[in-house]
Order: structure tokens, then sequence, then C-alpha cells
């Protein structure tokens, strides 16, 4: 399933991935496989059975009620909780804990905003990867760092305590530090949670340029109305795959209201 390439839909497989290091160039295949994926919370079935396969250049929306999963999905896929069952493939690999390709944001309520760290300082922290235990910071990684501040228009906020910043401001450090990481995945728990509406619209823009660049976004998302304008595709969930596909051709009043446990409703 496609859907029609326009200014606000990008074509599929974008083949300028952004690599700043170039420590992953050359890459011929950019693809997310889930298949079968079951997780538990000691006695609980959190997920059953979830597949779904997408690849950079899109955004994928993750749609459910509470408690569908959609937060133990990303932090499945990040390597956070472990599966039960199932597997989950990057380009063709089984994915592992510390792969520094994939980057996980998670809600700005798990997050300790009081913590004495710049901005700078905290998109420092998304080079920890590529640095392993023995080299320290170069002039390679303070160029990345400084790159991905301009991508995000933080170079005026990068000295200021992570705790002056507002909520759009939170949400474009936690941005840079994926791009500092030169991760092709990115995958958000709920961004657009407490956002007002110019810092939600500015969000959306930059994900459908961070798309646009060659990335996977995937994000979960409960403002039905928004989701044609934002992504490309949407997994709907209710602890197991009630539907996955492009947006119009997956994102229906029935597959919602199988979603949600509703009547159907007026497409959003």
């Amino acid at each position: 399933m496609t859907t029609a390439t326009t200014p606000d839909n990008p074509p599929h497989g974008h083949p300028d991935h952004v690599c700043w290091g170039g420590g992953a160039a050359n890459h011929t295949q950019h693809r997310l496989d889930v298949r079968g994926l079951t997780v538990s919370y000691r006695e609980v079935r959190a997920l059953e059975g979830v597949d779904f396969s997408t690849e950079c250049g899109r955004c994928v929306a993750l749609i459910g009620p509470n408690g569908a999963g959609k937060s133990t999905l990303l932090k499945s896929l990040v390597g956070i909780l472990t599966p039960e069952a199932g597997t989950i493939l990057w380009r063709g690999a089984a994915l592992t804990s510390s792969h520094r390709e994939l980057a996980y944001l998670p809600q700005r309520g798990e997050v300790d905003w009081q913590f004495p760290i710049t901005v700078r300082g905290l998109v420092e922290m998304g080079r920890y990867p590529n640095l392993g235990w023995w080299r320290s910071f170069q002039k390679h990684d303070r160029e990345i760092v400084d790159r991905a501040l301009a991508a995000m228009q933080l170079e005026d906020l990068a000295d200021r305590q992570i705790s002056a910043l507002s909520g759009g401001q939170q949400q474009r450090t936690f941005l840079a530090r994926a791009l500092a990481q030169e991760a092709h995945v990115l995958l958000l728990d709920e961004p657009f949670t407490g956002l007002d509406q110019p810092a939600e619209e500015a969000l959306r823009r930059l994900l459908r340029d961070l798309a646009a660049e060659g990335r996977l976004i995937i994000a979960s998302h409960h403002d039905l109305e928004t989701v044609p304008l934002i992504f490309d595709e949407v997994l709907l969930l209710r602890r197991r795959t009630i539907g996955f596909g492009t947006v119009q051709d997956a994102f229906t009043p029935e597959a919602i209201a199988a979603t949600y446990g509703t009547p159907a409703l007026a497409q959003p």
C-alpha cells in the first residue's frame, strides 16, 4: 500500500538517510519488521501477536485507548522491555537493546526536568552510544551536537537549564539528542501532550521534515483529528494489531470503532 507524493507527504523510502557521522553510510535497506510480538508484565499480557512492517521516510501513528500497549510497544522496540515472544528485525537483523540507530523519546511527564543539566549537555548525551567505553568527545562529536542544536533551532538555548524550557522547547531538545545520536528511527511517546497550539503545529512540521530527510518516525498519538495531518501510516492497537496500513486505507471509522470498542464514528 502506498500514498500519493505531495508536499506534505514525502516519497517513501527516501534515499538520503541522514548519517552525520558517516559511519552508517551505504545502508541499502532501512526496514523495521515486527512479527508476533508478545509482551507480558508478570501475569498481565500487554501485547499479543503484534505485526507490522514499515521503513524510513515514513511517519507512523500508534493509535489506541489507554492500556492498549502503545508505550509497551515503543519500549519493546528500543529494548527497555524484553518480549516474551516474536521477532523485531531492523535492516534484516535482530534488534539489540544497544542499537544506536533507534532513539526513544519518553513522555515528558516521565522526565525529571529539574535535573541540573543544560540543553547542550542533554543533547551531548546522544553521542554516548557512539563513543563507547574509552573514546572521549572529539571535534567531530562537537560538530554533530552543534548541527543537531541548529536543526532544532536551539542554538540560543544551548546554555539554558532544561528546567527553564517550555514544553515545545523540551520536545525539540529531546529530538536534538536523537539527531546527535544519528538515529534513523525515532520512537516518541505522546509527543504532543501538553503543548499549546503553536508548539504543536511546530512539532508537526518538524516530524514531517525529519521523515522527509529519511528517518522513520513512530509516535503514540491520541488526537484522532490530526492523524491525517501528520502521519503516513497508522497502527491501530488494542493489545493486538487491529489494523495497519496507510492512513487512507487503514484509518477507517470501522477500524477506529474496533480499536476503541465503540460504535463506528464519522471519519475524522
